[in-house]
């Protein structure tokens, strides 16, 4: 087992499953705007580079004059669905009640509007001390600055840290911001890729992450 203070979790794939609710605002945007919804597998494979990315794959290249549009119909789906399905995937409560004696932070590229209806929601809150999602045109995920941010807040040593997450995205960033990495092989992202990154460590079930940290 590996030492840690600080566990820095991404959201999205990683916390929770999301993919469908997040699906079906894009979709209702996209009916809105005129344009042909997309199978929600497709959908799937857009998400994790915050909501501007994923709209701009979403309506196509013929409609990207439209973006801007597209992000307030967006929003408004969005906070109306984004609890319709979304639920912790298996395992994560036992997860969180372990490490409850551990500094936790969240560091996602949603915005971080979206991030706290959906914690309150799943009443968590107050079990994260840190929740840093996109904020206008700051750096995203995979560039450090979001876990760096996390790091210095709570200064620990960046030895003593470890980013949990499901995207190549995620590991890049722990890379670059000299922390550990962690990937996990239930959620959105392509298990290929993830290995290709060379985490530091990789689990299968959300469970595993308490043999893996002490």
């Amino acid at each position: 087992m590996t030492p840690v203070d600080l566990i820095i979790f991404d959201l999205d794939g990683t916390l929770i499953d999301s993919k469908k609710d997040i699906a079906t605002a894009v979709n209702l945007t996209l009916v809105d705007m005129g344009v042909e919804p997309l199978a929600e597998r497709v959908i799937y494979g857009f998400v994790g580079e915050g909501v501007r990315q994923l709209l701009k794959q979403s309506v196509g290249e013929e409609n990207q004059s439209h973006c801007e549009e597209a992000l307030k119909i967006f929003r408004q789906h969005y906070l109306d669905h984004l609890l319709d399905t979304t639920r912790f995937h298996s395992g994560i409560d036992d997860v969180l009640t372990h490490f409850s004696h551990k500094s936790k932070a969240i560091v996602t590229n949603k915005q971080t509007d979206y991030t706290m209806a959906i914690l309150k929601g799943l009443q968590v809150v107050d079990q994260f001390e840190m929740v840093i999602g996109s904020e206008g045109t700051q750096e995203l995920k995979p560039h450090p600055a979001m876990i760096l941010k996390a790091v210095e807040g709570f200064k620990v040593d960046r030895s003593k840290a470890v980013m949990i997450g499901d995207s190549v995205l995620d590991i890049q960033a722990a890379q670059a911001a000299g922390i550990k990495s962690c990937a996990v092989g239930y959620g959105m992202g392509v298990r290929k890729r993830l290995e290709e990154s060379k985490p530091d460590f990789f689990c299968e079930q959300a469970e595993d992450l308490k043999e893996l940290f002490h």
